[in-house]
């Protein structure tokens, strides 16, 4: 079984990270016997394909080589330019069974482990140049894979070619009869047929050998168990780190919290365990809006800032508790307050007049009623809140 430097056994499947960080470095699988397969096997049913075009091409590049006027006999550039017009000639001639041979070849190349680009797959490494590591590699699993993958080549290709030499010889002998189209147009037509036969056998070779090396390549990326719970702390973040991370935003979310109090129209309380900052405002806001809330430590900070700034502070128990169980910071309060809550907020307007010499004292509402549906019981929230009396500071 596969171990690591540690002598930890490497039993973990590669976790995703593992196979992007894989592909990034070039490492990924790639079967030869496959891409030599496809080209062979396509190349030669193109060739068989195209034989008859390629055949008749060839004929008048031939036909035209070996015509030669009586003035070009005496011109020393002459044969080279036939030459230079003959290369040409062959080249566009064969320019779409070239294009077929490459679309083949990269789409081969890429059809097993995708398209990757990295330039560390081509840095020297100098682990190659150390014969230790190549003794291990030739005496490896994959070392005697290889082995038996270049024999069965050998005996099935070798075994091909001669069998297919031995059945096509009467026919490559007979085109000697034949005249010079038909017979450059049978001769094409025999050797694709002959790469098809003869790489066709290589089909049995790509069968093993694809499964091999998706095989291989995943079993070179296992990890040991301390890898992965490694590779855990990096992606996700050591426990502590994130810990702290969390209480900095708590503290950084309350700071802001803490900003609105001052701003605040009222402050509903428990009156020791709930506090609830309520602001509204008949011209931008729809219903009055929590901006700030909390208990035990936290009530007892928001009841602090809003006496050091003078905003109210009513004793609703009741009222508080459905509050704070019903919206969040941030959220306008349920439509099933919107009656207590302006009632209390009419307290708190004809107050603040009050205060001023505006009107005469106002009296605090003895029916700020929650539906039941909304009421939550101090037990179920706070086993220490106690029912207050409804009072204000």
């Amino acid at each position: 079984m596969a171990e690591n430097q540690d002598g930890q056994e490497k039993t973990e499947e590669p976790t995703s990270k593992r196979l992007q960080d894989s592909k990034k470095k070039g490492q990924i699988a790639r079967s030869k016997e496959l891409n030599t397969m496809a080209i062979t096997l396509i190349g030669g049913l193109a060739l068989v394909g195209m034989s008859s075009r390629l055949g008749q091409d060839l004929t008048q590049i031939m036909a035209g080589g070996f015509t030669i006027a009586r003035a070009e006999l005496f011109d020393p550039g002459a044969l080279l330019r036939r030459l230079a017009d003959a290369i040409i000639d062959s080249l566009i001639m064969l320019a779409p069974f070239f294009l077929v041979v490459v679309a083949v070849a990269v789409a081969s190349s890429v059809a097993l482990g995708g398209v990757a680009f990295s330039g560390q797959s081509l840095a020297p490494k100098l682990s190659k140049l150390n014969p230790i590591s190549g003794l291990k590699r030739l005496f490896s699993v994959k070392g005697l894979v290889e082995l038996l993958k270049a024999m069965a080549k050998f005996f099935l290709v070798g075994g091909a070619t001669a069998l297919t030499l031995w059945l096509l010889l009467d026919q490559f002998i007979g085109l000697s009869r034949l005249e010079l189209g038909p017979a450059v147009s049978e001769l094409g037509s025999l050797v694709g047929g002959s790469f098809v036969l003869i790489s066709s056998t290589l089909i049995v070779i790509a069968l093993v050998d694809v499964p091999f090396q998706l095989w291989d390549h995943k079993r070179q990326l296992k990890m040991t168990r301390q890898e992965v719970r490694d590779e855990m702390k990096e992606t996700e973040g050591r426990p502590e780190v994130k810990s702290r991370i969390r209480n900095l935003q708590h503290e950084m979310a309350q700071r802001r919290m803490m900003e609105e109090v001052p701003k605040a129209d009222v402050i509903v309380t428990n009156p020791t365990h709930y506090a609830v900052a309520l602001s509204y405002n008949q011209f931008t806001m729809t219903a009055p809006k929590v901006v700030a809330k909390g208990v035990d430590l936290v009530a007892s900070n928001i009841r602090r800032v809003a006496r050091e700034h003078d905003v109210p502070i009513v004793e609703s128990p009741m009222l508080a508790r459905a509050i704070h169980a019903h919206a969040e910071l941030g959220d306008y309060i349920p439509a099933g307050l919107y009656l207590a809550v302006a009632k209390l907020l009419a307290y708190v307007f004809q107050l603040k007049a009050y205060q001023t010499g505006q009107g005469m004292k106002p009296r605090f509402p003895q029916d700020l009623t929650v539906p039941e549906e909304l009421q939550v019981p101090a037990e179920e929230q706070h086993p220490a809140a106690p029912g207050r009396r409804e009072t204000t500071s």
